[in-house]
């Protein structure tokens, strides 16, 4: 072709090897003037060779046009490629590339490349030498450095680094990551700090029904206006003799104090109820902060099965990928042999690509999981997760539906709050009730008083006290409707729990059975399909097919396996479902 077209191919490299059949493509082409090499393929073992004699072609026909590599299509590159790369680019060459991998690789050599062009101008201006000194002077100093002036300066910089370097990957079984959320997720720390809050709720109840005494010692100066004091009316000082005067005030004088005050109640039953009422709403509390375990222990479990069928999925998809491998090469062989077809190896490459692009989405999709498993356990960020556990079926008998239903209006801590509620307000309610009746209290003192603390006497005071309400403008009342109305609140919402159990009951047991059944109808499928593709691929290796045959077998074993890894998912969230309508999910799995 002439050089003088706007598009023209100067040439095609299509290579394969004997073992394993692969391509690389190498295009060039002329493009607003500057020349670009389109390399396809992998960039790997005996083709790195053909990039760089194209490299050189190029650059003998066309010595003072610019120099492209594309790189956007490459699927591979070893470190031969990478070498002949590094020289295109220190050569003038510009690498052009897609993908997170390509482009990595482009920079590094980037910089490399900087780096060594740096390096030279370094050495061209302090001298070979200047490196070498300056290497050996530092280890010399530190060396020489005292050990204990080291440890002073760098000992809070260590420990603050381990803290912060993330250390080997936490390896964890299902057990073991629900009891580091119960330990360590924040939505069970706020409900275990508010059933405390509850706790000191009900003991700061308790101290009103309990003495109180308080200690006070104290010294005061003091001037009386007498005449201010008896209103400007005249002294009552009768019977002084005549002539005696009569001062307008007196002091300044001393007065010292030191002794107890007490009181405490002797009978009052809206202090007894209103104890009563927020020990019930402490238990209530304490309930709450269980159905909130429970919720996160069902999310743990739901999350790390969910990470575990995602890690399902990517062993499944390698092993197709590796299937698919294997049957591209086998077609490729007999095509090389004369006895496959191109279309055969063709075929093959599309479903060998399809399998790849399914590994890469299985991947992804577990990496995400994994991260949503320790946000739940609330880790550092940077620390790595692994899975001990892996997706198995436990053949458990399947409950009776009654039984179950009566077991979670038992043990369902969702039910056991809403009954302490109703005693909270039915106590509040007779609080309320019986705050018309008397109540009786006792306070007094004794103390020490003195003009100073060496004159002192003892002195006391005690009091008894009955009260009753006479007329409170409606509020005893409002507060008996009030109580009334919220115990028929939580009555509606007992109606509406035990039907949203009895439902997540049903549902759960359904759901068992039935993936149960899937379960057992899956491993028969993966076993049928892997006995097909093994037919498939004799009769192809045979020449009695082609290979759509081993194509529709690989499509059929794909479903069978994520039938497989679904059926299994389903039957170990439907147990987690099940243990959570029935309220035995920290029994059953943290243990």
């Amino acid at each position: 072709m002439s050089r003088n077209l706007h598009r023209m191919v100067l040439h095609m490299h299509l290579l394969k090897s004997n073992a394993k059949t692969r391509m690389l493509r190498i295009t060039t082409e002329k493009k607003r003037g500057k020349l670009v090499l389109t390399v396809e393929g992998r960039l790997a073992g005996p083709w790195v060779s053909t990039l760089e004699q194209s490299w050189r072609d190029a650059r003998a026909g066309s010595p003072t046009e610019k120099l492209y590599v594309n790189l956007c299509g490459v699927s591979f590159i070893d470190p031969a490629g990478k070498t002949v790369l590094k020289e295109i680019h220190h050569q003038g060459g510009q690498l052009l590339a897609e993908g997170c991998l390509n482009q990595a690789i482009i920079r590094e050599i980037s910089k490399q490349g900087s780096r060594t062009k740096s390096d030279e101008g370094e050495e061209e201006k302090n001298g070979p030498a200047g490196t070498p000194i300056v290497f050996y002077a530092i280890l010399l100093g530190l060396l020489l450095t005292p050990g204990w002036v080291r440890a002073q300066g760098t000992g809070q910089q260590q420990r603050y680094l381990s803290a912060n370097v993330p250390s080997e990957p936490l390896r964890l079984t299902l057990e073991q990551a629900v009891n580091l959320a119960l330990k360590q997720n924040t939505t069970a720390q706020i409900a275990q700090i508010t059933a405390a809050e509850s706790v000191q709720d009900k003991n700061i109840s308790r101290a009103a029904l309990l003495p109180e005494a308080n200690l006070s010692v104290g010294e005061q100066w003091q001037r009386l206006n007498l005449a201010a004091e008896f209103g400007g009316g005249g002294l009552p000082f009768n019977g002084l003799p005549p002539g005696t005067t009569i001062p307008g005030h007196i002091g300044p004088f001393s007065l010292f104090s030191a002794g107890v005050g007490f009181n405490g109640p002797i009978f009052d039953l809206t202090l007894f109820r209103r104890y009563q009422a927020s020990r019930s709403g402490a238990n209530a509390s304490k309930f709450d902060s269980q159905s909130t375990r429970e919720q996160v222990i069902l999310l743990v479990v739901s999350q790390y099965i969910g990470t575990l069928r995602a890690a399902a999925d990517v062993q499944a998809s390698q092993s197709r990928v590796d299937l698919a491998q294997a049957l591209y090469d086998q077609a490729a062989d007999l095509q090389h042999e004369g006895v496959g077809t191109g279309i055969d190896t063709l075929r093959a490459n599309v479903e060998l690509q399809n399998e790849k692009q399914r590994l890469i989405e299985a991947l992804a999709q577990r990496e995400t999981s994994v991260f949503g498993l320790s946000r739940i356990l609330n880790l550092d960020p940077r620390q790595p997760v692994e899975l001990a556990d892996s997706l198995s079926f436990f053949e458990t008998p399947q409950p009776d539906v009654e039984t179950s239903i009566e077991e979670g209006l038992s043990t369902r801590p969702e039910w056991k709050s809403l009954e302490q509620q109703i005693k909270f307000a039915e106590y509040q309610k007779k609080a309320s009730s019986e705050s018309r009746l008397p109540s009786a209290h006792y306070s007094g003192n004794w103390t020490q008083l003195g003009v100073s603390p060496s004159m002192v006497i003892p002195t006391y005071s005690y009091f008894g006290t009955v009260s009753m309400p006479l007329f409170t403008g409606g509020r005893i009342h409002a507060e008996i409707v009030r109580a009334d109305l919220e115990i028929q609140r939580i009555h509606q919402q007992q109606a509406d729990l035990r039907n949203s159990i009895a439902l997540d009951v049903k549902t759960s047991l359904i759901n068992l059975g039935s993936a149960r059944n899937e379960v057992q109808v899956a491993n028969l499928g993966v076993q049928l399909s892997k006995e097909e593709v093994d037919q498939a691929r004799d009769r192809f290796k045979a020449g009695v097919a082609n290979n759509i045959e081993v194509i529709q077998a690989q499509d059929s074993l794909a479903r069978a396996n994520d039938n497989q890894i679904a059926a299994l998912y389903r039957f170990n969230q439907a147990r987690a479902d099940l243990a959570r309508a029935i309220g035995q999910m920290e029994k059953i799995y943290a243990k």
